[in-house]
């Protein structure tokens, strides 16, 4: 086509052809009778000035023999253009400076055969390669590839290439029979797969093979009888096109005329037993039936049309070479036709052309990088025909399969894997092998929503999962909300507790003048305004909290508290007092101590100096944690620091109770009893409280909550409630009254009467909460208008004894 076309101007390219029939030395010799001048090679030291018949070298075909004639070829500066020989060793342009290839080197082909098994999620198979060059070259690309696709190798044969090749195939075959690989990669000749196929049709064994361009695109093979029973084939072969009008050159093959072609002549004659004169005879090809019937098919089922391509994009390589060398333009070429051919090698390194709107160069190894087509071998009646399946695009690496062009001899993509694929929510466990493993559930905040996934993925913020998950869910969040029971238990207790507060202060207000009262009113009132202000805290636990709310809830309650129990620690120290008064000299120097607002303040404002340490050097946040009950949750609570603020805040507080309850119970006095009482409950509760504080992270807020809420109702009890009953219970004595007069006991109308004037002498010595008198002004007793209960006068008899040193209540001798 060349020729005919007028591509190169005035000059005919000519061709010799010999075939080494795939031995090396053939091929050398081949060489060396082509480049002879005379019948004989000259040996040169020099060899860029050598100019020999021979412009360029079209071949081999195998690597075995392109590589010695490479070797030979390079010396002589004369470019070889190879259409099929693949290897990656002559891609070095160190040792073969001159080689060329229209085709890719078998690095990608390696690429392209570890990237076609992740379609089909292959990652246990098996490899036999041929001891050559080619095998061993495309086999090491091969495993460096597979290896970063994670694939793993069951077997691993070599099949010699020329010794005790049918034994070692038949070793091959019974590994492969027993292997539990079911996809087997082939670097081999079509001479050994056909041998290896054969083995397989014996004993009817069936597995997916993957061909490399070697032997993918073999008729032989594919017309081999039985080849449906060895199964699935797919492989990479060179992308390839069609040739216009090749096909029916091949159905007509006769010479053009006045041109006589040897191997036409031999084919025909042994095609159709055809002589020269029946040649000459007919236009047509011959036929053995009918010389006048035009096609032969012949050709078109024996022979690979495709390879021819290749073989034409070589010769076109050359001629654009060519062309620009000579300076050829539509009409003439005026360069030099007697040119070195080290020039032709210098250009083609650099030639870009455009065949069949495809555009083609060589890289700087002399390769082309055209990719590779995926072809599928499919059942056709007894024999195979391949197909075109997808592809392979050097420039990204990446492999495109048209799967609905595939179709499986069991309708269905084969397995072979060393392990089963993980489900969604696991992850792999590999063992020693990369491909081999178990499938392990995914860890908390980890998820897998894919089958087979190395690796579980972490959860975006704001959501977790359970292990084994497939996916993630939004945390739910908990606090103590307003509308939960226990909060509205809260609200209802805190809100009693505010009521009677309220309605004491009220109380102690209208009765203000009261003995029990009068003394202690401003103290009492500083002790309810520190439970309301604890109790105000209380409040500020319900709620999504916030860092001002958490601050704001502790120090309430510690300064809140802390000013009740030192008013507490005051009424204390006047029990322990009266303890005194005894030692009047000891009493007297106690007395210096009793300033009861100094004490409380001081007590206080301690408090406060802990609470502005805490909050500056260990202050308190918000922690969001994972809850250990209520799955997918989230606990929102106020966090401590590092727990000296709080601690030190709570062992003041307990240290104050403890202070209190010991100067109450050694002291003297009404007030001891409501003292050691609230103290007592306030210590206990707390000491119920703090190892769950400490151990129940997510009932911190319910156990404080609780713990200042028992305190807080504890002093309300035992410190107010008994003079509301005491005061309620003077105003019932006077509407029910008891008479004085019937008393009979002389013995204690004696008494009766001395304690009437006994009190009109000293009123200050005798407490007067320890008995219901009507009247307080002892001005105003009478002996005839006192009444006393009669519980009252049986408290009077069993105290008696108890009173008889004072000197009001002696009872005076009767003269």
């Amino acid at each position: 086509m060349i020729n005919d076309s007028g591509f190169l101007p005035g000059i005919q390219l000519g061709y010799l052809m010999c075939d080494p029939c795939a031995y090396a030395t053939k091929a050398v010799q081949c060489v060396a009778d082509m480049l002879a001048v005379n019948g004989s090679l000259t040996v040169l030291s020099d060899f860029s000035k050598f100019n020999p018949p021979v412009k360029a070298f079209l071949g081999e075909r195998y690597t075995e023999t392109s590589i010695p004639a490479a070797k030979l070829i390079s010396l002589y500066k004369i470019p070889q253009v190879s259409c099929s020989s693949s290897a990656a060793a002559l891609s070095d342009k160190l040792r073969y400076t001159s080689f060329f290839r229209v085709i890719p080197s078998n690095i990608y082909q390696s690429q392209a055969l570890a990237k076609l098994m992740r379609p089909f999620n292959w990652d246990w198979i098996g490899i036999v390669s041929l001891d050559d060059d080619y095998g061993k070259g495309i086999y090491e690309n091969f495993v460096r590839h597979a290896e970063k696709e994670r694939i793993c190798f069951d077997f691993d044969e070599v099949i010699p290439n020329y010794n005790n090749v049918k034994q070692r195939i038949q070793e091959v075959a019974d590994i492969i029979r027993n292997a539990t690989a079911r996809v087997v990669v082939l670097f081999l000749r079509i001479q050994q797969v056909e041998m290896l196929f054969e083995e397989m049709i014996k004993t009817n064994t069936s597995r997916t093979w993957i061909a490399s361009n070697a032997w993918s695109m073999s008729r032989l093979l594919m017309k081999m009888k039985g080849i449906n029973k060895v199964g699935d084939i797919i492989g990479t072969t060179f992308i390839t096109g069609k040739i216009p009008g090749f096909e029916d050159y091949l159905q007509n093959l006769r010479p053009r005329p006045g041109v006589r072609n040897d191997f036409i002549m031999e084919y025909k004659q042994m095609r159709f037993n055809c002589s020269q004169q029946s040649q000459h005879t007919s236009p047509l090809a011959c036929n053995v039936t009918d010389p006048q019937e035009a096609n032969d098919d012949y050709l078109l089922q024996a022979v690979d049309v495709t390879e021819a391509y290749s073989q034409r994009v070589a010769v076109h390589a050359v001629a654009h070479a060519m062309k620009k060398l000579l300076q050829c333009n539509d009409t003439a070429c005026s360069g030099d036709t007697n040119f070195m051919t080290y020039k032709l090698v210098d250009i083609l390194r650099k030639v870009n052309f455009t065949l069949d709107n495809q555009t083609f160069s060589f890289n700087e190894n002399g390769d082309f990088e055209n990719g590779y087509d995926v072809m599928m071998w499919k059942q056709k009646g007894d024999e195979k025909v391949c197909e075109v399946v997808g592809k392979f695009f050097i420039k990204n690496g990446d492999v495109e399969i048209s799967e609905h062009k595939i179709h499986w001899t069991n309708s269905t993509v084969p397995w072979s894997r060393c392990s089963k694929p993980c489900p969604p929510g696991t992850e792999k466990n590999i063992s020693s092998i990369s491909c081999c493993y178990n499938c392990t559930n995914c860890n908390e905040g980890f998820y897998s929503n894919e089958t087979d996934q190395d690796t579980c993925k972490k959860c975006p913020d704001g959501s977790w999962s359970l292990p084994g998950s497939r996916e993630c869910q939004k945390w739910k969040i908990w606090f103590l909300e307003w509308s939960a029971a226990y909060s509205i238990v809260v609200m209802i207790g805190t809100v009693i507790g505010a009521l009677l507060l309220v309605f004491s202060f009220i109380f102690y207000i209208l009765h203000r003048e009261k003995p029990i009262i009068k003394g202690i009113l401003v103290i009492s009132c500083l002790m309810k305004f520190g439970l309301m202000v604890s109790f105000g805290g209380v409040i500020l636990f319900l709620g999504s909290p916030n860092i001002h709310v958490c601050r704001a809830q502790q120090t309430m309650y510690g300064l809140g508290f802390t000013l009740c129990v030192s008013c507490i620690l005051v009424k204390a120290l006047h029990t322990f007092l009266e303890l005194m008064s005894s030692n009047p000299t000891k009493q007297r120097q106690l007395r210096k101590f009793d300033k009861p607002f100094v004490i409380i303040g001081i007590l206080t404002a301690i408090q406060a100096l802990i609470c502005i340490f805490w909050m500056v050097f260990d202050p308190v946040d918000v922690e969001e944690k994972q809850s250990k009950t209520q799955l997918l949750t989230l606990n929102r609570l106020c966090t401590q620091g590092f727990m000296y603020g709080f601690g030190v805040m709570h062992v003041y507080i307990a240290l104050l109770a403890v202070v209190c309850f010991g100067l109450a119970f050694k002291g003297r006095g009404d007030e001891t009893d409501p003292i050691v009482f609230s103290m007592l409950i306030h210590l206990f509760a707390w000491l119920c409280f703090i190892p769950i504080f400490i151990t129940q992270y997510e009932s911190r807020p319910i156990v404080q909550i609780s713990g200042i809420m028992v305190s807080n109702y504890g002093v309300i009890f035992c410190h107010f409630a008994p003079k509301w009953f005491k005061i309620l219970s003077e105003k019932t004595l006077e509407t029910v009254k008891t008479p004085v007069a019937p008393l009979t006991n002389d013995s204690d109308s004696g008494v009766i009467s001395n304690f009437t004037s006994g009190l009109r002498e000293s009123t200050h010595s005798i407490p007067q909460s320890r008995f219901s008198i009507a009247e307080s002004d002892p001005s105003n007793w009478d002996i005839s208008s006192l009444h006393l209960s009669e519980a009252s006068i049986a408290s009077f008899r069993r105290r008696r004894q108890r009173s008889w040193r004072s000197k009001s209540l002696r009872p005076r001798s009767r003269k």
